[in-house]
C-alpha cells in the first residue's frame, strides 16, 4: 500500500506460517465451544449491518443542494452552487453596467487633419467632464455626445499633458447623472473590474476583466506622458476608450483607461494589457483645473532641465569621452539643477547610480520621489567627471 515500507506478498524465501493463537490472560481458551450458546452474538452482528445498510441506502438516496437530479434535470432545486454565484456575479456586472453607463459620454473631436473620438466620464453636476488628454489635443471642435444620444458642444477648461488628463464643460441637463471616483488606494490585484466606453466608435460598450497588476509606471511614447502607478488590467481596452471609466463592482471609477501595450512585434495593441490613470491622481489634478484652468500643484519631482539624448554623433562633435547619457539642453533658472550648478553642455550619466540615457530614465526615476527629496546626479563637463546633490524641485505642468 502507498505510504508503507512492507509488502503484500509474501517472499520466495520464506514459508507462510500458522497463525499464532492470541495469549489468553485469564481463563483458558476452550478448544471446542457450543455454537447455540454463540446465536445473539451473531444475531447482534447481523442487526449492526443490516442498520449500516439501511442508514447507507438513506445518505445515498438524498442529494446535495445545487446537484442536478438526472431523473429530474429542471428539478428548480438542482441549481450547481457554481452556477448559482455566476448568476449574482452577472447580476451585480448588469446593475453597475445600468448605473454607470448613463454617465459615461462619448467625446468627438475635430482637428485641423480631420476627426478623432474618446470617452469621457461625468464628474459633476455643473457638467464638467474628464477625459484623457491626447483625446481632445489640437481640438478646434469639440462636442460630447451623452448616453441618452444627445449631442452637446463642450468647452476646454483646462488640460494636464504630463498626466495625460483633460477636463471639458458641458451644460448640465436635468437630473444629470454623475460619476463616483473610488479609492484607486483599496483597489487589489485579481479584483473584478469592468471598462466602460465607447472603442472604436461603438458606444456604450461594457467589457469585464480583473486588474492584473498595480502601480506600473507606463510611457505613452517619444514625446508622451509618462504615467505614474497606472493599474493594468485584462479588460478589453481599444481605441475610443480613452477617456472613458474602469469600474469596481461597487459602481466606483477606480480607474480612467488611456492606453493599451503594444506588441513589439506585430505593432498593434496586445489583447488583454491596458493601463489605466488611477482614480486618486485623477482627484487630486482635476479639481485643480476645474478651480483654476490648470494644474497649480503637480505634487511631482523635477530636476528643471531640458535634455536629449546623447549620440555617438553628437558625442564625436563635441570631442566628448562618453556616448551615452543625456545632454543638456537647457536649465530652468532658479530651479533644483541650476540651484546645483548644473550648466548647460553638461552630460548627465547617472541620477542616485541609475544610468540615464533616454529622457524617459529620468521621468521614470523621479516618479518615485517628491519635491524637496535630494538625489545625487553624476556628470561629465569637458570630460572631466563631476558629482552634485540636487534638492528636487516640483515639476510645472504646461498648458496647451
Amino acid at each position: 500500500m502507498s505510504g508503507s515500507n512492507h509488502s503484500d506478498e509474501t517472499p520466495d524465501h520464506e514459508q507462510p506460517t500458522e497463525p499464532t493463537r492470541p495469549a489468553s490472560y485469564g481463563q483458558p481458551v476452550p478448544e471446542h465451544h457450543d455454537r447455540r450458546r454463540n446465536w445473539p452474538f451473531f444475531a447482534g452482528v447481523l442487526a449492526g449491518v443490516f442498520l449500516v445498510c439501511v442508514l447507507a441506502a438513506l445518505l445515498l438516496s438524498q442529494r446535495p443542494l445545487g446537484v442536478l437530479n438526472p431523473a429530474n434535470p429542471t428539478n428548480p432545486q438542482a441549481t450547481p452552487p457554481q452556477q448559482g454565484a455566476n448568476i449574482q456575479i452577472d447580476q451585480i456586472r448588469r446593475k453597475v453596467a445600468d448605473n454607470v453607463k448613463p454617465t459615461i459620454v462619448q467625446i468627438n473631436v475635430k482637428t485641423s487633419s480631420g476627426g478623432s473620438l474618446g470617452s469621457g466620464i461625468i464628474i459633476d453636476k455643473r457638467g464638467y467632464v474628464v477625459t484623457n488628454n491626447h483625446v481632445v489635443a489640437n481640438g478646434q471642435n469639440v462636442e460630447v455626445q451623452l448616453a441618452s444620444g444627445e449631442h452637446l458642444p463642450a468647452q476646454i477648461r483646462g488640460t494636464d499633458p504630463t498626466d495625460d488628463l483633460a477636463v471639458l464643460q458641458i451644460k448640465p441637463t436635468r437630473n444629470m447623472p454623475v460619476a463616483t471616483l473610488g479609492d484607486s488606494s483599496k483597489v487589489y490585484v485579481g479584483e473584478t473590474v469592468m471598462a466602460i466606453g465607447n472603442p472604436l466608435g461603438i458606444t456604450q460598450t461594457v467589457t469585464s476583466g480583473i486588474v492584473s497588476a498595480l502601480n506600473r509606471i507606463v510611457s505613452e511614447g517619444s514625446g508622451g506622458a509618462v504615467l505614474p502607478d497606472t493599474i493594468q488590467t485584462d479588460a478589453a481596452i481599444n481605441p475610443g476608450n480613452s477617456g472613458g471609466a474602469l469600474v469596481d463592482l461597487n459602481g466606483n471609477v477606480v480607474g480612467v483607461p488611456t492606453l493599451a501595450a503594444i506588441d513589439p512585434e506585430f505593432k498593434t495593441p496586445a489583447s488583454g494589457v491596458g493601463f489605466a490613470i488611477p482614480a486618486n491622481r485623477v482627484k487630486f489634478i482635476v479639481p485643480q483645473i476645474i478651480k483654476d484652468g490648470r494644474v497649480t500643484n503637480s505634487g511631482r519631482a523635477a530636476l528643471g532641465i531640458t535634455a536629449l539624448p546623447l549620440t555617438p554623433f553628437i558625442a564625436q562633435q563635441r570631442n566628448l569621452s562618453v556616448t551615452k547619457g543625456l545632454l543638456v539642453a537647457g536649465v530652468q533658472a532658479g530651479g533644483a539643477a541650476d540651484q546645483a550648478g548644473i550648466q548647460t553642455g553638461d552630460v548627465i550619466t547617472q541620477i542616485d547610480n541609475v544610468s540615464v540615457e533616454q529622457n524617459e530614465d529620468v521621468s521614470r526615476y523621479l516618479l518615485t520621489k517628491k519635491p524637496g527629496d535630494k538625489v545625487t546626479v553624476r556628470y561629465v563637463r569637458d570630460n572631466n567627471r563631476a558629482t552634485a546633490l540636487v534638492t528636487l524641485g516640483e515639476l510645472q505642468i504646461p498648458t496647451t
